[in-house]
């Protein structure tokens, strides 16, 4: 993957984290999971958590579960959720640095992730 950064001047860090969660999912518990993520890197959010559940036929059967949004006021934290095979992905987007190995072992707790965990830094 090439990158070139066009606005050297904006502090922007991304971070994707992918894998597959052992605990209980659901619209709650991806409530709290992006507000204590958020906290726990020092993040400020400036809005409540939005959490999408598409009604069933909307989609394709084996796409089914939640994305979720929790704006910052250092940008934002997305994740998507599949309900089976139980698979997450989430993008943390911020104008404000964040230690990507907090988040990467918030991640892994909060979601019982016990096998391997994607990270992708950019």
């Amino acid at each position: 993957m090439t990158y070139r950064d066009l606005a050297p001047g904006i502090v922007r860090q991304r971070l994707l984290l992918e894998g597959y969660w052992s605990v209980e999912v659901d619209a709650e518990a991806i409530r709290r999971l992006l507000l204590d993520l958020a906290a726990h890197l020092d993040l400020r959010t400036y809005g409540e958590p939005v959490v999408f559940a598409p009604d069933s036929g909307m989609g394709r059967e084996e796409n089914g579960g939640w994305d979720a949004f929790v704006p910052l006021i250092d940008s934002g934290i997305s994740g998507y959720f599949w309900a089976e095979p139980r698979f997450f992905s989430l993008v943390l987007y911020t104008c404000k640095a964040f230690d990507p190995g907090a988040a990467e072992a918030f991640v892994r707790d909060a979601l019982g992730v016990s096998g391997e965990l994607a990270r992708l830094e950019f």
